[in-house]
């Protein structure tokens, strides 16, 4: 049980350094922020403006 855990957080920080790239942000700091915070930097990215590049 304990090891879905992990997978499941693992999974969710790359589709959010996935859509962090789609809005033209750095996905390895998504990435990581993501490892920390989980399901509420999810909540964060979905709401941020798309950068220009």
């Amino acid at each position: 049980m304990e090891n879905q855990f992990f997978v499941g957080w693992g999974t969710l920080a790359l589709i959010n350094a996935g859509l962090a790239q789609g809005k033209n942000r750095r996905g390895i700091n998504w990435f990581l922020l993501s490892l920390l915070l989980g399901p509420l930097a999810t909540l964060i990215l979905l709401f941020v403006e798309k950068r220009e590049r």
